[in-house]
């Protein structure tokens, strides 16, 4: 939504986000392009045909019947310990193979039902995958401590293990018995139904209205046409698109809100099965991360909504409304006619990464001109940007739909940064490591997005040019940031409500997101007035059926902006700094590895930095604005 696109998770490990701008500063519609095979991705590098994909399921099979055998041997040795964690291992990274091969060649042709049964069938290997390693985490608690720092000490090749069976441990207790381990795989294909419930009828089923803009155009306004036409130059269009289109979601207040009831209970369950105090502390405790980091980002937003409030007042004068309203924050604050062609964005892209050195620009310019992206969009194609690093063998691969503007080049950035983390965790890193979370991924990400913005205003030609960036970072700052940190807090309170064992209703719900948008919005300090109707926006955004993620793109963009600020400062140590966090992959915990990158996420310095930062392109924008006696 907004700064997000849909996200994607593989069978075990994350598959990194997009960050599609929404950006204020308008560019240039899409330009029909040439969907040649130099822009389409190259799967054969998976697998070749039908037949290599079976065999490897196949294979798979054959892993996990002799994993099958360790049960109950992981204790009998440290030989035996080490190599039923290397199959265990090598398992693993099987399944992540063969579920990117389903899911990206799914994604070229949502509409070509061999995919569709492709990825019907990596969903039960990894599933078979989960139940048959069931064992591996119990016996592991049971061994105790003691046993397995002894079998550490008996075997140098078993060092490689430490932290993930260190992690084991931390884990004991919320580990379940092997029954009861067995028991929670065996519901792991029925949990998402909530979700899936939701998708179905939000992209399927919900009937959606027709509204007649003012040039006459009859336009259906389904999720797409509300992206498209909720930023119309028409001011009284905007309004009937916000009216329609929430009008709608309002008739399902009820159901939707028992889709998202189902699975903030389901995440209750969870958590109270393991023996967790509440959802959010399961949620957090899954990387290990610091309740303070949740907390901080929190109070911070809170603490600098007047920094938000500024933006929103900035853009009212821009727009030369004095009523600001909710559907108003979409709409183009300066149009441009620039177009950038896909060489121009990698160039724009190469050229912005100089300061991460020149052995990363080489690795990023050979990748970028291989064939590891599908680049435009067409029918029948996934919608949004994704890269998905779960192939850990062979290479990346990015998911595109470019369209010549700038908010494409931010995005095909933004991308590129989360392939060369994972080029640089996969090199460094055994497959078991090479994985890392969502908490460090939006750093690469957004980090290279920022070092992309002061490149080009580095080289832009005159402020028209200068705007558009800016204003591009303006409005990324304020969908990946506030708008992220407004969704975190509101997902704290309802999740709150119902581990207490509360009702909640859909209406609940909608009184719950109003006041919170509300006071983001600063209607109590006039900045703008919400009106109730658009409240069901909580309806809208399918990333809360994965509890407490999206604060992560909050943290991220923070983080990002400090390190891209010490990288282009050349802080003695702070490149080297970086690029060892993203070569870490996930050996280590990700608060951890970003704390010691020089980012402490639990404390409120990277937040007011950004603030400043936000603070700071205001004040060059509002500087234009005076040299142009506005």
């Amino acid at each position: 939504m907004d700064s997000m696109t849909t996200f994607k998770r593989p069978a075990l490990t994350l598959l990194a986000l997009a960050f599609s701008l929404a950006t204020a500063f308008s560019a240039a519609p899409a330009i029909a392009q040439t969907d040649a095979v130099a822009d389409r991705w190259d799967l054969t590098k998976l697998y070749q045909d039908d037949d290599a994909f079976d065999a490897d399921a196949r294979q798979l099979d054959a892993q996990l019947k002799q994993l099958a055998a360790c049960k109950g041997q992981l204790g009998a040795s440290a030989a035996r310990l080490k190599s039923c964690l290397a199959l265990y291992a090598e398992a693993r990274k099987r399944v992540g193979r063969l579920t990117s091969y389903a899911s990206q060649y799914y994604d070229q042709d949502t509409g070509d039902g061999k995919g569709n049964q492709l990825n019907q069938r990596a969903a039960l290997l990894g599933n078979t995958f989960a139940q048959a390693t069931t064992f591996i985490q119990p016996e592991i608690l049971a061994l105790g401590s003691k046993r397995i720092d002894a079998l550490l000490a008996k075997d140098k090749g078993l060092q490689l293990y430490r932290f993930q069976l260190t992690s084991m441990l931390r884990n004991a207790p919320h580990t379940l018995d092997g029954a009861g381990e067995q028991l929670l795989a065996q519901f792991g294909l029925a949990t998402g139904s909530a979700a899936s419930v939701y998708r179905t009828l939000a992209n399927s089923e919900v009937p959606w209205p027709t509204v007649k803009l003012s040039n006459g155009k009859d336009v259906r306004l389904d999720q797409a046409a509300y992206t498209k036409y909720r930023g119309d130059d028409n001011r009284a269009d905007r309004k009937l698109v916000f009216d329609a289109f929430f009008g709608k979601w309002k008739e399902y207040e009820r159901t939707f809100g028992e889709t998202l009831y189902g699975q903030l209970k389901t995440d209750a369950a969870y958590a109270k099965v393991r023996h967790y105090a509440d959802s959010q502390s399961a949620a957090l405790d899954a990387d290990n991360l610091p309740p303070a980091v949740y907390q901080t980002l929190i109070a911070q937003t809170n603490a600098n909504l007047p920094t938000l409030h500024r933006y929103f007042k900035l853009r009212a004068r821009m727009l030369g409304v004095s009523d600001l309203a909710y559907y108003d924050i979409y709409a183009p604050l300066l149009k441009s006619d620039r177009t950038f062609p896909l060489a121009e964005g990698k160039q724009m892209m190469l050229a912005s990464a100089a300061p991460l050195g020149q052995d990363y620009v080489t690795a990023l310019t050979a990748a970028a001109n291989a064939r590891w992206m599908d680049v435009y969009p067409r029918p029948r194609k996934a919608a949004g940007a994704y890269m998905n690093g779960e192939a850990y063998d062979v290479h990346p691969f990015v998911l595109l739909n470019y369209t010549d503007n700038y908010e494409a080049v931010s995005t095909l950035t933004h991308e590129w940064g989360h392939a060369m983390h994972s080029v640089l965790a996969n090199k460094a890193q055994p497959s078991i490591y090479a994985p890392y979370s969502i908490f460090v991924a939006e750093i690469a990400s957004t980090t290279n997005e920022a070092l992309l913005l002061e490149h080009q205003l580095s080289v832009a030609k005159d402020d028209d040019e200068r705007l558009l960036y800016l204003g591009a970072a303006l409005e990324g700052l304020r969908g990946t940031f506030f708008r992220q940190a407004m969704f975190a807090e509101f997902e704290a309170a309802i999740h709150a409500k119902v581990d207490k064992g509360e009702a909640l209703t859909g209406e609940q719900m909608t009184a719950i997101y109003a006041d919170i948008l509300k006071r983001y919005h600063g209607e109590a300090q006039g900045v703008m007035k919400i009106d109730p109707a658009y409240a069901l926006e909580w309806a809208y955004v399918p990333h809360f059926y994965h509890g407490f993620y999206v604060f992560q793109y909050a943290t991220s963009i923070a983080a990002a902006q400090d390190f891209a600020q010490r990288i282009l400062a050349k802080e003695p140590g702070a490149l080297q700094a970086y690029l060892k966090m993203l070569a870490s992959g996930g050996s280590a915990y990700p608060y951890e590895l970003v704390k010691a990158a020089g980012v402490d996420l639990a404390t409120p310095k990277p937040y007011q930095a950004l603030v400043a930062r936000m603070n700071s392109i205001m004040d060059r924008i509002e500087a234009i604005e005076s040299r142009r006696g506005k």
